[in-house]
């Protein structure tokens, strides 16, 4: 289980591929989708496939997606790219110091967390059953998380174990100045 499940969000401010900034606490009173997302990572590709699909019909239930984008080796102008290729409508942020995938925990993309309306997260995992094993889905986690808080229920599970590529994380600095 996941400690940060039925706890508020931490929150953050990010700014966004392309311009401005997004605050966690302005999309308070939505359902939010937070995906951990890369723009190399072929499991995020994947998921962006079935968010892309279901973001219209969600976004008029009130869900709000937000992309974060924390790996140190994706420039802003491929992330900026990739998204376009994938026609993604909703924000992605750089979270290049990897301070939200930190607070978040997250290791891996995609993983997602879906918030309530009070910034409480009830869910986080993964897209989907997916695993090394199973090569195609049964279950898609993250859709039935969303439709239990739409129907004020919570999700059932509430914590799936994500799939996907590791996060780049910056190489260690080695300040040889120091060295003695």
């Amino acid at each position: 289980m996941n400690e940060l499940i039925n706890r508020p969000a931490p929150d953050f401010a990010l700014p966004i591929a392309g311009g401005g900034r997004v605050f966690l606490a302005d999309l308070r009173g939505n359902v939010v989708v937070l995906h951990f997302w890369s723009a190399e990572c072929p499991w995020s590709r994947r998921a962006d496939i079935m968010i892309v699909y279901r973001q219209a019909a969600w976004e008029r239930k009130g869900v709000r997606v937000v992309g974060v984008a924390s790996n140190s080796n994706e420039p802003e102008s491929e992330i900026r790219y990739e998204s376009g290729m994938r026609h993604i409508k909703y924000p992605i942020l750089l979270d290049y110091d990897q301070h939200v995938a930190n607070l978040y925990k997250v290791e891996t993309t995609p993983h997602f967390f879906v918030l309530d309306s009070r910034s409480v997260i009830r869910y986080a995992g993964g897209l989907d059953d997916v695993n090394d094993k199973q090569k195609v889905p049964r279950k898609i986690h993250l859709d039935r998380a969303v439709s239990a808080l739409l129907g004020n229920r919570p999700p059932d599970p509430a914590y799936t174990r994500p799939f996907g590529t590791p996060i780049v994380r910056p190489a260690p600095s080695t300040d040889l100045t120091t060295a003695r």
